[in-house]
């Protein structure tokens, strides 16, 4: 009989108590519905269950520009109004708020984590559904994203794995991880996202292929409205068992934006949860080391019953359809169950279509023969994280008590009322 996936999941309760602001799409309370749907699954019991790290600056700066790090951590809403003239992007998109540089360092923490336990072979699969934010730039935020967790993530991977392959069906194009890796044929990245009508952030188009020795190892799968499960799993499943064998990466990150769902607040592709699962499904086969991460998703209960079934389909279980109860279980009303069907829509995208599609990012494969000839030179060591001195530190940065608490499930790990300005009027 295979062994069983080891499993190491991460999670901070802390990153879901930070708020973007009224009528902000982004909640990050999402992420607390999802624990406390993966705990009454009862699913943390098979899993080792990890508070990640909060990122050092220098971590950050392995990719962001220090100056950007620097900022970031300075900045508050209260000092908003000293940095008129270098706010890096932040502003109505991605706002300032408070514990703003702590949530970075807690989600970007998390990845970082997750890729030094696959590197470290301690696991097989890694979860941080806190992390997935992939549109931060080098020097600037960017679509709700200000720290780019996945490009850290991979760059920490790149260390042990002479080729990453980064897979992406956020509704979204992945811009900030296409960038990043835009040069390079060490990196794959593949997303699968809404392109034209002036769709944010409006780059992926299918032409976009990479330069440099990077040329073929950026794929784009542009798609329009009201793609369904059919259509876009099979797409998917063409396209990543090529590429998987065209490319044999050693390592794969899979963001699991879950805007992509039907009824999404900002989406408008028609997926059902099963159908988004099945992608995660068909990835998990491959047996590659795994790091699955969040990204986007604007209707938070259905982000986290889909992320909860993406947890039980990474440790091979089904989840029973009634939501068992938990301190959440009045978002799940009136039917209190975890399955979310398609809507009815008009699909855009024609078979002749999808099938052009296929054709032109075969035709790129074909153009790469064989995977490229990375040699493995030495390791280099893992960031070198010091020692903390607590009776050196400034009073004011001395350590906190999350810091050292290792528990997964406090009390304090959700708001309710006024801090939650979608609570009670139904919107989400």
């Amino acid at each position: 009989m295979l062994e069983k996936d080891r499993i190491a999941y991460f999670y901070d309760g802390d990153v879901g108590n930070v708020y973007f602001g009224p009528n902000h799409p982004m909640k990050p309370h999402r992420l607390c519905m999802t624990h406390h749907l993966v705990l009454s699954y009862d699913l943390h019991k098979k899993m080792e269950i990890y508070r990640p790290h909060k990122a050092y600056p220098t971590e950050l700066a392995q990719f962001h520009s220090a100056d950007y790090v620097e900022f970031l951590h300075r900045i508050t809403p209260d000092t908003q109004h000293l940095y008129e003239n270098e706010l890096h992007n932040l502003g109505e998109d991605c706002p300032v708020f408070d514990n703003l540089f702590e949530f970075c360092q807690i989600y970007a923490g998390g990845t970082l984590d997750a890729a030094r336990r696959l590197n470290h072979k301690t696991c097989d699969i890694a979860i941080n559904w806190a992390g997935g934010l992939h549109h931060a730039k080098k020097c600037e935020a960017s679509g709700f994203c200000y720290i780019n967790d996945l490009v850290l993530g991979i760059l920490e991977l790149l260390k042990y794995h002479a080729r990453v392959l980064y897979i992406d069906i956020d509704v979204h194009h992945g811009d900030g991880v296409e960038e990043a890796f835009y040069f390079t044929d060490r990196v794959m990245t593949v997303s699968f996202h809404k392109y034209g009508d002036f769709f944010f952030p409006g780059t992926g188009d299918i032409k976009d292929v990479g330069e440099r020795e990077g040329k073929y190892y950026a794929i784009n799968i542009p798609l329009k409205d009201g793609i369904d499960d059919s259509g876009f799993t099979r797409l998917f499943k063409t396209v990543i068992a090529k590429v998987v064998e065209t490319y044999l990466p050693g390592a794969i990150v899979l963001q699991c934006g879950a805007d992509s769902l039907a009824r999404d607040r900002l989406g408008c592709f028609n997926l059902s949860i099963e159908g988004h699962a099945e992608c995660v499904k068909f990835v998990k086969k491959f047996n590659i080391p795994l790091l699955v991460t969040g990204g986007g998703g604007y209707t938070k209960e259905n982000v986290a019953r889909c992320w909860a079934v993406e947890t039980g389909v990474l440790l091979d279980m089904e989840l029973p359809n009634e939501i068992p109860d938990n301190e959440y279980i009045k978002y799940f009303a009136p039917d209190y169950t975890l399955k979310v069907s398609n809507v009815n829509m008009d699909n855009l995208n024609s078979k002749s279509y999808l099938s052009s599609i296929k054709v032109q990012v075969m035709e790129s494969l074909r153009a790469i023969q064989h995977a490229p000839g990375v040699q493995m030179q030495e390791v280099p060591p893992d960031f070198y994280i010091p020692d903390i001195d607590e009776d050196e530190l400034d009073p004011d940065e001395r350590v906190d008590q999350h810091t050292q608490d290792k528990q997964i499930h406090r009390d304090d790990e959700y708001y309710e009322g006024d801090n939650d300005n979608d609570h009670e009027d139904g919107a989400r």
